[in-house]
């Protein structure tokens, strides 16, 4: 099974870097090593978010996923983003962008002899927009998780009384928009605020939008299988399974800000960022998740999913610190091995604990 589900991964990877050593040599294979690892580490929870959405779709649509979905994730976000973003800050046409990406200043300055802007700097200067975006989306998928209730809790002396608080209508809405207005006022630059209050409405009104179709077209589960996700006849399908995979490329559209704004602090180079973040680490990620639903690991480890939520709140508000204060992409990726790490450490003690009970429970014949 492993082989099977990490074949493709690891023959992109192989033929990415072949192809990143023939464009620029052993720089450009090392540079593209370092993104493929960071990428890896910084979506390690998005796998799990997506292996929780993933395993309750039908088996055409996961297939859509890991296919149409990979080229959106690799060619779209990791390529074509970027791109479209410099076109929209510079006023270039995109033949013009990717010529200004495929050439930068000479010793990576910030600018051109004429006083133009790179495009890693007009990329960087349209950072507090995407943050707060994707911050915001983000941010409303970790309230939206930790304001309902649940049987089972990880960090239950606090998961448990903010589901009791969030019985309160709309209160995701509400703490996600204190936050927004907290930070474009005390965090935006001047002349950003109104940019960053836009980005932040339109990042929650995307959640909102994307995240109630799905729940318009929810197919209802009462029976599990045994590994405890949603039998085969309950799983979506149609135009459930269509918003299900809407809501995935949304999702992993947000996490995949972050991977591309800090790879711009290793190199600039379009092509390399590509190779290393969208062909490496992508394929990775989607490989992860498809592991992780494939072996009913969520099920064996229920505190996973906690962990990843928890980890996308902090990413959510380092997301949004972010449009203020610079943060090391190190500290990004730290902290949702973390949490993803506790989690798992928990959910292995949680087993011991069960095991030792129902050992210990006698047996009637």
């Amino acid at each position: 099974m492993v082989v099977r589900i990490f074949g493709w991964s690891i023959g992109v990877t192989i033929v990415s870097m072949i192809v990143a050593f023939l464009y620029g040599g052993w720089q450009a294979l090392f540079l593209v090593t370092i993104l493929g690892v960071l990428e890896v580490s910084l979506s390690f929870d998005n796998a799990v978010i997506n292996a929780t959405v993933l395993r309750r779709m039908s088996e055409f649509w996961q297939r859509i996923f890991l296919t149409i979905g990979i080229i959106i994730a690799v060619f779209g976000m990791r390529l074509l983003f970027p791109l479209i973003i410099v076109w929209a800050a510079s006023g270039l046409g995109p033949v013009a962008a990717i010529d200004l990406a495929l050439n930068p200043p000479a010793d990576g300055a910030a600018t051109f002899p004429d006083g133009s802007p790179s495009y890693e700097t007009l990329l960087t200067d349209a950072h507090p927009q995407i943050a707060a975006f994707g911050g915001m989306f983000l941010l409303m998928l970790f309230l939206g998780f930790i304001f309902e209730h649940r049987e089972i809790t990880w960090l239950s002396w606090l998961e448990r009384p903010l589901a009791r608080i969030g019985r309160l209508n709309q209160l995701a809405v509400v703490v996600a928009s204190i936050i927004l207005v907290l930070t474009a006022e005390f965090l935006a630059e001047d002349d950003k605020i109104s940019t960053v209050m836009v980005a932040g409405v339109l990042g929650m009104v995307t959640y909102i939008a994307v995240n109630g179709l799905g729940e318009l077209f929810h197919v209802e589960n009462d029976s599990e299988d045994a590994a405890g996700g949603p039998t085969a006849l309950a799983k979506a399908t149609g135009k459930a399974g269509f918003f299900l995979f809407l809501y995935l490329e949304v999702l992993d559209a947000s996490f995949s800000f972050d991977g591309v704004i800090g790879a711009f602090a290793i190199t600039a180079d379009p092509i390399i960022i590509a190779l290393g973040l969208g062909f490496i680490g992508a394929m990775f990620v989607r490989s992860i998740t498809v592991f992780l639903v494939r072996k009913g690991t969520l099920s064996d480890y229920v505190y996973l999913e906690h962990g990843a939520h928890w980890a996308i709140g902090a990413l959510a508000l380092i997301l949004m610190v972010s449009i203020g204060v610079h943060i090391n992409e190190i500290i990004t990726g730290l902290v949702g091995v973390f949490f993803i790490g506790a989690a798992f450490i928990g959910s292995v003690m949680r087993n011991r604990k069960v095991e030792a009970q129902d050992s210990a429970t006698p047996t009637h014949v």
